[in-house]
């Protein structure tokens, strides 16, 4: 299996470039971020024509997830146990849900497609929203691996954190005047961590950035941010045998601002092995 993330940043503008990405690279499984669409208004034929099964789930024109694969998509999920949402003026367990998770069972992977919330600034009522959404998936993780521990589970996506200080070439992302490099956060992605995943990219690609700001020359200069990730669990990560962060797709015509993550799995298991078998 050959899995690879990327934030589109509108896939009806972008539907060509998506589709041509997946298709030339091979990709058997695409998780998009910030589709901006409801699903009704996905593009889905470009991808049916290419090969690929869909599932979107978005509410309006902001934020968005999405799922295509070149094998069935089963088991389909739109949030993980608990949950928050948000709407500004309207705090508390009731506030509605946004369109940032989409959970899926594909060729024996749990696969969740994954846009977490940006925070906005660190006063902002976001901000807090956003810590409490990563806790939700942080228990949601521990709970799933705790219950079944040789799950291959994957959670990708954009994560909107630099987890270090090397995942940070922004000079505009300040330590204590911004979001995305603040302590809180950074521990709440090693908390995903410590709940049984592992970054399977790193590894294999130390460094480079995922993103660059459409202001300020950001790309040129590669004053970028590594903000999207792969995360699995020990049967996903023992599998991974290559990664590669496509660098070259924030060039060109009407770019993202964010470039794909991709990862190639050989999870083949011998006969007498009864965990999922993965293509």
């Amino acid at each position: 299996m050959r899995l690879a993330t990327w934030n589109v940043n509108s896939i009806r503008a972008r539907v060509v470039r998506t589709v041509d990405f997946a298709v030339r690279e091979g990709i058997d499984v695409l998780a998009m971020q910030e589709i901006k669409c409801k699903p009704e208004q996905f593009p889905y034929e470009a991808f049916e024509d290419a090969g690929y099964h869909v599932e979107a789930h978005g509410l309006n024109q902001w934020n968005g997830v999405a799922i295509a694969s070149r094998e069935p998509i089963t088991e389909v999920e739109y949030a993980f146990p608990d949950m928050p949402g948000f709407l500004k003026g309207h705090e508390g367990p009731d506030a509605p849900q946004e369109a940032r998770a989409l959970g899926a069972t594909i060729g024996g992977v749990k696969v969740w497609s994954l846009y977490v919330p940006n925070g906005r600034s660190l006063d902002d009522p976001h901000y807090t929203y956003k810590l409490h959404w990563l806790e939700a998936l942080r228990q949601y993780t521990s709970s799933t691996l705790a219950a079944q521990p040789d799950l291959p589970l994957a959670l990708v996506g954009d994560f909107n954190i630099a987890p270090t200080d090397a995942d940070n070439g922004d000079p505009t992302v300040v330590e204590g005047a911004t979001t995305h490099v603040s302590p809180e956060e950074r521990a709440a992605f090693q908390a995903l961590l410590d709940a049984g995943l592992a970054d399977t990219v790193r590894p294999l690609v130390p460094t480079g950035y995922t993103y660059w700001d459409y202001k300020q020359l950001r790309f040129p200069r590669n004053e970028g941010l590594r903000i999207d990730f792969i995360l699995g669990s020990d049967r996903f990560a023992d599998a991974v045998t290559a990664a590669s962060i496509h660098r070259d797709e924030r060039k060109g015509e009407i770019p993202s601002d964010h470039v794909p993550v991709v990862v190639d799995l050989d999870l083949d298991g011998d006969e007498d092995d009864d965990r999922p078998m993965i293509f």
